[in-house]
């Protein structure tokens, strides 16, 4: 069985809190630079040169690519043949945060007791934590640090299974709507459909991290994929809300078996500053 510190662990989550928040993913850079050609809008083309710079600053400086450096989800794939040593994981990936957002001068959003005091944790911890076991010796890290902004205006619904693929089209619709340019748009948008209540969620976050431009391998999903983009980019919001052509870079639908009265289904809207970034150990 292969050992791994957690002092490794400690120092991966570290790089990844760091690295996530000054250097755009690449697909997302090539996305928003793709959404200057087709854009006709004055107002949208000068807010996506604008997002073009900024990540270039952010990447070059090693500065935020957001003043909101988020909170932190990180998404585990751990080896069965792997032992973890020298700790305890989850306080090791809480350190890594801590020190990320300390030597990165990340802004500290977390807030330790959400009804009353809302005291600032001050370190920007405790990350949000999911584990999957996998096959394999290895542990791969991925951290998406991620803001209030556009997670305050994703969405839940409990669909009934009668509502079918045109009620899940309508409530994406309708999140996107509601949400305005108050997600920072251009958005990346994340669909989960199934599982249940408290799986979607995550499974619509994990949408997110799909590379962009790539179809979901179901010819089915795939063009409800598609629909949804231009349905969405119809909606005229455009750049921070200016109006134009591109109000979404990319949809990304994650389905998972559900029961047989149930369609959960969940949209996490990413802003144009999403940010994940991963590492295998």
């Amino acid at each position: 069985m292969r050992e791994i510190s957690t002092r490794e662990v400690t120092q991966a989550v570290k790089r990844l809190c760091i690295g996530a928040n000054s250097s755009l993913r690449g697909d997302i850079l090539n996305a928003l630079q793709e959404a200057l050609r087709v854009e006709e809008s004055p107002a949208g083309r000068k807010v996506l040169e604008w997002l073009v710079e900024n990540a270039r600053i952010a990447k070059e400086e090693g500065v935020p690519i957001c003043q909101d450096c988020g909170m932190v989800t990180v998404l585990l794939q751990l080896g069965q043949g792997v032992r973890i040593v020298g700790g305890d994981l989850r306080e090791a990936i809480d350190q890594g945060v801590r020190e990320g957002y300390r030597e990165g001068y990340l802004r500290k959003s977390v807030v330790e007791d959400p009804c009353f005091s809302r005291r600032n944790t001050g370190d920007n911890t405790p990350a949000i934590i999911y584990t999957e076991v996998v096959p394999g010796d290895g542990l791969k890290i991925i951290v998406v640090p991620k803001g209030a902004g556009s997670d305050n205006s994703s969405a839940l619904k409990m669909l009934n299974p009668t509502d079918g693929i045109l009620e899940v089209k309508a409530f994406v619709l309708e999140t996107v709507k509601k949400a305005g340019a108050d997600s920072c748009p251009p958005l990346v948008i994340g669909v989960g459909v199934g599982g249940s209540f408290d799986s979607v969620g995550l499974l619509s976050k994990k949408a997110l991290l799909r590379p962009l431009g790539m179809a979901n391998p179901d010819a089915r999903i795939a063009q409800l994929e598609k629909e949804i983009f231009g349905e969405v980019n119809g909606l005229g919001i455009g750049p921070a809300g200016f109006g134009g052509r591109v109000t979404t870079l990319s949809v990304s639908i994650e389905t998972s078996p559900t029961h047989m009265a149930s369609l959960p289904v969940a949209v996490n809207l990413g802003c144009h500053a999403l940010r994940s970034a991963e590492a295998v150990l």
